[in-house]
């Protein structure tokens, strides 16, 4: 097809059922919002541009999806022929064909639409519409059509009359015009309805009127071109697009222990025989190596797992855990943070924008906040880097092969040199040279009979 495609998205509404400050479109499903979901199945299908109607919540919604679309505000919510009216100046001169979409089906797929394209290109239609056979159609528009398939007009439920309302024949809503064709019947378009709005459907009849073909492109997958309006239906498209994301992981040969409790993003990858056991959240742009194992409750987001390591009980955040390493359990690995291979980041370690090299030990009850820390070091129980003055942050570099003993305070900034020792219970201000040990704590004094002449007072 050389024509050039684009997507019109319609997300203007208020979505009063939703009861809620934010914009219904903008709502998220699989830590995605709806638009984002349905803009991502559209360009998979080889759409080039998109322009997004906008109304409620307009900056909000241009906030979430950010710049590369064109964006047009709807004052108004006149109806979805209102909407697409004033998509008028984007279309213009414009000859290929545009996708009509709504923002808040975020279950929609490329094929769908792929498939609604191409009927309509490949057939010669000026329009398709894209119907569903359903056993009780109310509340939707019914598909007039001809002998020949041909979509004669759309009756919206509040204006069919009986005969009309028995037809099962229904319209998804979902729409791809030639633009030309459609630009010349947008201005025939007329708000004579019990609603008093300006219904998109209504076109279909315009075109009929211009000896147009409108072609009936029938899905069977209703469910997934079907709106959210509250949040029981959004709880149940999250639901349906989990289990959708937990299947294809499957089948790509990762183990799930038990799918009704693990979550999944829509953009994560998962290597093959990685092991996820329940209570895992794993969100954003997260990649997980080939045989790691994910033991009960850790939540990833935006970060790099390689192969092979072990997570138990613990946040990873925007961070990246080497190759064998083992993190947790109740480790919190914040953003920045780079662990090395065959790393221990034990219980109840805190990691933040620092990296720790090859084979070093963070094992248990310790703060590593902006710093460097060398190969196959050790740091001890109840360590802490200290990393703020009360203005601003410092790092601390640990060399390779470091001994850092229990409840040490490395104030930064500071260096610890290779091969170095740090005594327990010391405060570090100073450099510490190579093969040095540092001892910085009073020295221990003892006091005989002390507590018995305390009392005896």
């Amino acid at each position: 097809m050389d024509d050039k495609l684009y997507a019109l998205i319609l997300a203007a509404g208020e979505g009063k059922r939703m009861k809620s400050k934010i914009p219904k479109v903008i709502h998220k499903v699989c830590g995605m919002p709806m638009i984002s979901h349905v803009i991502d199945s559209a360009r998979e299908s080889k759409v080039e541009e998109f322009a997004v109607v906008i109304g409620h919540g307009a900056d909000m919604v241009k906030n979430q999806l950010g710049d590369g679309y064109n964006y047009i505000y709807q004052k108004e919510q006149l109806g979805t022929g209102h909407a697409v009216m004033q998509a008028v100046p984007f279309l213009e001169h414009k000859q290929g064909y545009v996708v009509v979409l709504y923002g808040d089906t975020p279950l929609i797929t490329s094929d769908i639409i792929s498939h609604l394209i191409e009927f309509t290109v490949n057939k010669g239609y000026n329009a398709g519409v894209l119907t569903a056979e359903l056993d009780n159609p109310a509340g939707y528009g019914r598909i007039i059509s001809d002998e020949n398939n041909y979509v004669k007009a759309i009756v919206e439920d509040r204006d069919a009359d009986y005969k009309q309302k028995l037809i099962k024949q229904i319209n998804t809503g979902i729409y791809c015009f030639k633009i030309p064709d459609l630009l010349k019947c947008l201005n025939k378009l007329n708000n004579d309805n019990a609603q008093r709005e300006y219904y998109l459907t209504d076109v279909i009849g315009i075109m009929n009127e211009a000896g147009l073909k409108v072609g009936a492109c029938k899905t069977r997958r209703i469910h997934e071109v079907e709106g959210v309006n509250d949040r029981v239906q959004l709880a149940s498209a999250e639901r349906f697009m989990r289990y959708r994301i937990l299947e294809q992981n499957m089948l790509n040969g990762v183990t799930i222990i038990d799918p009704d409790n693990t979550y999944i993003g829509k953009y994560c990858e998962i290597g093959q025989d990685a092991i996820i056991y329940p209570g895992n959240v794993i969100e954003g742009q997260t990649s997980i190596g080939e045989g790691c194992i994910l033991f009960p409750n850790n939540r990833i987001e935006d970060s790099i797992i390689e192969p092979f390591a072990k997570l138990q009980c613990s946040v990873i955040l925007e961070s990246k855990i080497g190759e064998n390493s083992t993190v947790g359990p109740y480790a919190y690995v914040r953003p920045g943070s780079n662990i090395g291979t065959n790393v221990r980041i034990g219980d109840f370690v805190e990691i933040k924008n620092s990296s720790i090299e090859d084979y070093t030990k963070v094992s248990h009850l310790t703060y590593v906040g902006d710093a460097d820390v060398g190969k196959n070091g050790n740091i001890g129980c109840g360590v802490v880097f200290v990393n703020y003055d009360g203005r601003k942050k410092h790092r601390t570099t640990v060399g390779d092969n470091a001994f850092i003993g229990c409840n040490v305070n490395l104030v930064a900034p500071v260096t610890v040199g290779d091969n170095s020792y740090i005594a327990a219970g010391s405060t570090i201000t100073e450099d510490v040279s190579e093969y040095s040990l540092a001892i910085a704590r009073a020295r221990q004094t003892i006091k005989p009979n002390w507590a018995k002449n305390k009392y005896k007072k």
